[in-house]
């Protein structure tokens, strides 16, 4: 039961085969993965792409492949998520993306997120959507405040699946409601 979101820039689908290896390059990428803690090799690349195929088959959301309309260009991925760790602020989902470093700075990530977002709200019912972020990580707060969304500084947290001491463990926590008519 996959879904396709549409907006005037962007298709948000499901995955195809033509998509891992530009996948995989991008994941590869220390720019794209700056606040990652690891770059991504083929495997893992490959591994990831199948669990969001499955996800938005199973569930009708997840982490959809981003095409530009204009190119037809695979430039990333964005979408709607559960969080499938325990933090104190979950259960819950979460909006995420991340672009290829060549479709950065033409506002695709805010206007792919706010898709997801109106798809979240307004078909799925859902009442709120976190999105979180390493504390260094400006680039990303500043969608997320695009996005309408609120830092929850008391929700701010260590990243548990981030070793001790380092420096993108300390995470930050933004928050949106539904608004309601």
């Amino acid at each position: 039961m996959s879904v396709t979101l549409e907006t005037p820039r962007l298709i948000l689908r499901q995955w195809r085969d033509a998509d891992v290896e530009a996948w995989a390059e991008m994941s590869a990428d220390p720019r794209v993965m700056e606040f990652f803690p690891e770059l991504y090799d083929r495997a893992r690349s490959e591994k990831t792409l199948a669990r969001m195929q499955t996800e938005l088959e199973r569930d009708g959301y997840g982490m959809w492949a981003v095409e530009i309309k204009q190119t037809g260009r695979f430039a990333g991925v964005i979408g709607i998520e559960d969080i499938p760790y325990e933090m104190p602020f979950t259960p819950t989902r979460e909006v995420g993306w991340r672009l290829a470093f060549d479709a950065w700075g033409h506002g695709y990530a805010t206007e792919g997120a706010k898709a997801s977002l109106d798809f979240a709200f307004e078909k799925l019912g859902w009442d709120e959507v976190v999105a979180i972020t390493a504390g260094i990580n400006t680039r990303s707060q500043r969608v997320m405040e695009r996005l309408g969304m609120i830092r929850d500084m008391s929700g701010d947290f260590d990243h548990p699946r981030i070793a001790a001491g380092h420096p993108l463990r300390p995470s930050v926590l933004y928050r949106i409601r539904r608004k309601r008519a």
